[in-house]
């Protein structure tokens, strides 16, 4: 019984990229100088301050929906379309609310960036 020699069968990207990263060598993070570094960690922080209300209103829709539901137990009564409304405001109001959500923080993190 003879056997046949193992041969791995890889893409030509993968080769590709194999041989790129043992060209570069490891990776590393570049240095800012030090104003730089200090405009960096004052956007940083300044975005995150920015970004807590569109985090609180997130946290109110999510877990705001529940407590609706609980004090409103008649939603669940209420059709439209022969679905009840409660499943329809789980199932359809979210996203749009946190599409917009996340495009008004964009807006306020580009601001941020752009008077700094």
């Amino acid at each position: 019984m003879s056997r046949s020699k193992r041969v791995a069968v890889t893409s030509p990207q993968t080769r590709l990229a194999r041989s790129r990263r043992q060209e570069r060598g490891r990776w590393r993070m570049p240095r800012l100088r030090t104003p730089e570094a200090e405009r960096a960690t004052e956007l940083y922080r300044s975005q995150r301050r920015r970004g807590i209300p569109a985090l609180v209103a997130m946290f109110a829709l999510v877990l705001g929906l529940p407590v609706v539901f609980s004090l409103a137990p008649g939603l669940d009564a209420v059709r439209m379309w022969g679905i009840p409304v409660s499943w329809l405001v789980i199932a359809v109001l979210p996203y749009p609310v946190l599409a917009a959500l996340a495009w008004w923080q964009l807006r306020r993190a580009e601001k941020t960036e752009d008077d700094q």
